[in-house]
């Protein structure tokens, strides 16, 4: 079966378009088919046909009726008022290809076919073909049994790749990446060719154009709503693909209500302004979001927002609730504060369904007895923090849902809602989105790493409410890192949790990566050694002509990255560095913690402050399932760090580097 895109048309389509591409399926796989679908570009042709060995044909697909069929002869004779057969199909590809502005044009053919009229009558309408023009074919071309054949219509000779990028290029744009929106290492023969824009992969246009016909027929909420998962290793061009469908189904429904959500501010930012440079402005009908960000911007006008305990504040009253509650047992603080956090992820709970609640994938067990102590010292938390008038960012998303079960609250109601870094996003953040999707012809789109998140050690999307049987995309190959970078990343989660076999976590693809220079470490004395040091190369870096946006520095602690930012400036000048959770993409040298770094690339990453996540897994205080938790969490924020470089990446280590660093960097 010939090889389409995408899988299937809108049925709004016009008759002849879609037997035309019913056509195509019985063709072998040696075809390449795409559709024309950028709405932006109405005059063009319907299809591109290219074979395995680039053989490339331009197909326009007429709706003339036999009647319209005027033999030649008598054309001669009788002036019309109605043009000619063909020549609105000949006048689209005519203009198409000389868009193309090829060197060497005789390789490339066109064809217009005419599903409604008989070979012999479209033969016995055309005066003439003169040299340069389209082929015609007849219907039977569309008939499995006919002895016309696709072949026939096809150059003698094949394309080569540049030419065939070309064409792709002008066929379809709605998958043409700028170089300002991928850090992708350049590549010399595209350059030496004048290419300096990219195409996204074969796989990744597969998933931008999955199921994008939604109004194909009525489908109700209660039942069941439009879903599509993408899950790709870090650099696949998740967030590519989309910003790319987001583009192309703003165009075909702009009456629709579209709401765009991530879990970090800088990674919203990000996507915003990527958008915006994409499309060439922001249209009114997308909201983009955090998830905590739309919760604030929808909360009730009748209800007090309270805003969220701080980090320490909330630190302080776990630790005085599990002193009260927790301290004789073996449940350390840490794990308390953890177990709090679960359970104001899941969907509300009572007693009875926490003893039973499947915990899988939460790093330590309970017994019952603990789990009736743990509930007892949460219940005195909530107790706590209502005498505070306080509560914890947990609270936000249970707040919306008692909201809505009181009916206190309305959501809007929203037909595309695509979800970015989505390993991230709690069930009961799902939950909530799924009651904001409009109840007729709803869309869901999620793109994700599980590497990075929660799909390990038993958790899976089901556990999210979400059934992904039939309904995701694999995307194993990254397109944004070196192969040095994505092997050193790999071989440090691998050593570090080699118990991690679960199905969803993601094997990269090694195969055609662009090779690139070996990771660094930079071992220091001190923390203050370290912020000195790597100001100084961001520094060095911009003498020797680096741009400062190409630069982003993740550090492990909020006041760490605090003190990158006065320190870059100092060395650079004023705003030369600013933290990205709170300014839009600029040139400046990006800073925020590793935590908000999910979703963002650079060319140059720099690691830093990795020292107090190492030591934090070896304090004494710590029970092994609670350990083995940390480490787990560590890893994951540190692949996810180092796979956000597109070209060089950099760590800084103080003190002794810890055995699973030096064989990672060894190794790769």
């Amino acid at each position: 079966m010939a090889h389409i895109l995408p899988e299937a048309l809108p049925q709004t389509m016009p008759g002849e378009v879609l037997r035309t591409f019913r056509a195509f399926k019985a063709l072998p796989d040696t075809f390449y088919i795409w559709h024309h679908l950028a709405p932006w570009q109405p005059n063009a042709p319907d299809f591109l046909l290219i074979t395995q060995q680039g053989h490339a044909l331009l197909i326009k697909v007429s709706s003339a009726a036999s009647v319209q069929a005027a033999p030649a002869a008598q054309l001669r004779l009788l002036a019309s008022e109605n043009p000619p057969l063909g020549q609105s199909e000949n006048q689209v590809l005519s203009t198409f290809v000389r868009l193309l502005n090829f060197a060497s044009i005789g390789n490339l053919e066109t064809l217009v076919i005419f599903p409604n009229i008989p070979q012999q009558q479209v033969l016995a309408s055309r005066l003439e073909r003169l040299p340069g023009e389209p082929q015609w074919a007849g219907r039977e071309l569309l008939q499995s049994d006919s002895i016309q054949s696709w072949e026939s219509y096809l150059p003698s000779t094949p394309l080569d790749m540049v030419s065939l990028e070309i064409l792709r290029q002008q066929f379809t744009p709605e998958i043409v990446i700028p170089p300002a929106m991928t850090v992708r290492t350049a590549e010399p023969h595209r350059l030496k060719a004048g290419l300096t824009d990219y195409l996204l992969e074969y796989n990744q246009e597969a998933a931008l154009k999955a199921d994008l016909d939604i109004e194909a027929e009525g489908q109700a909420l209660s039942t069941d709503f439009r879903l599509n998962i993408i899950n790709g290793v870090a650099g696949s061009g998740k967030t590519l693909i989309l910003l790319y469908r987001l583009r192309l189904l703003c165009h075909y429904y702009p009456q629709k209500r579209f709401l765009v959500l991530t879990h970090n501010r800088p990674l919203c930012r990000d996507l915003e302004t990527r958008f915006a440079r994409l499309e060439g402005y922001l249209p009114d009908n997308i909201e983009w979001r955090t998830f905590n960000g739309w919760c604030y911007h929808h909360w009730p006008s009748d209800q007090r927002w309270i805003e969220p305990l701080s980090i320490n504040k909330r630190r302080q009253v776990i630790d005085m609730i599990w002193k009260k509650h927790l301290s004789g047992t073996n449940i350390s603080a840490s794990m308390f504060c953890s177990e709090i956090d679960w359970i104001k992820d899941q969907l509300p709970m009572d007693l009875t369904d926490y003893l039973s609640v499947d915990r899988r994938g939460r790093g330590f067990g309970l017994n019952p007895e603990q789990r009736r102590r743990i509930w007892t010292a949460i219940e005195a938390y909530e107790l706590t923090l209502q005498q505070k008038h306080a509560l914890d960012w947990g609270d936000i998303p249970r707040f919306m849902w008692d909201f809505l079960q009181n009916r206190s609250l309305s959501l809007p109601l929203y037909d595309f809602i695509l979800i970015d870094e989505a390993q991230f996003f709690a069930p009961i953040w799902i939950a909530l989105i799924q009651k904001a999707l409009n109840p007729q012809n709803a869309h869901l789109f999620v793109v994700a790493d599980p590497t990075q998140g929660f799909l390990g050690r038993g958790s899976s999307w089901k556990s999210l409410g979400l059934n992904a049987r039939g309904r995701s995309h694999q995307l194993r190959r990254s397109y944004r890192t070196t192969r040095e970078i994505m092997q050193f990343a790999t071989l440090l989660y691998r050593s570090r949790l080699s118990d991690e076999l679960d199905d969803d976590i993601l094997a990269p693809d090694f195969f055609n990566m662009p090779s690139g220079v070996l990771p660094i470490i930079i071992p220091l004395d001190s923390s203050q050694d370290e912020i000195a040091r790597v100001a100084n190369e961001v520094a060095e870096l911009v003498k020797r002509g680096e741009h400062r946006k190409n630069i982003l520095l993740l550090h492990a602690d909020g006041n760490g990255a605090k003190a990158l930012v006065q320190a870059v400036n100092r060395r650079l000048g004023k705003d030369a560095a600013m933290d990205a959770k709170d300014t839009y993409p600029g040139n400046y040298v990006r800073i925020t913690t590793l935590n908000a770094g999910a979703g963002l690339e650079s060319p140059i990453v720099f690691l830093v402050g990795l020292r107090d996540l190492f030591e934090g897994e070896q304090s004494l205080r710590l029970a092994d399932d609670e350990r083995e938790s940390i480490r787990r969490d560590n890893t994951r924020k540190i692949y996810m760090a180092a796979t956000r470089a597109g070209q060089r990446l950099v760590i800084t280590y103080v003190g002794d580097l810890p055995k699973e660093l030096k064989l990672a960097v060894s190794s790769s």
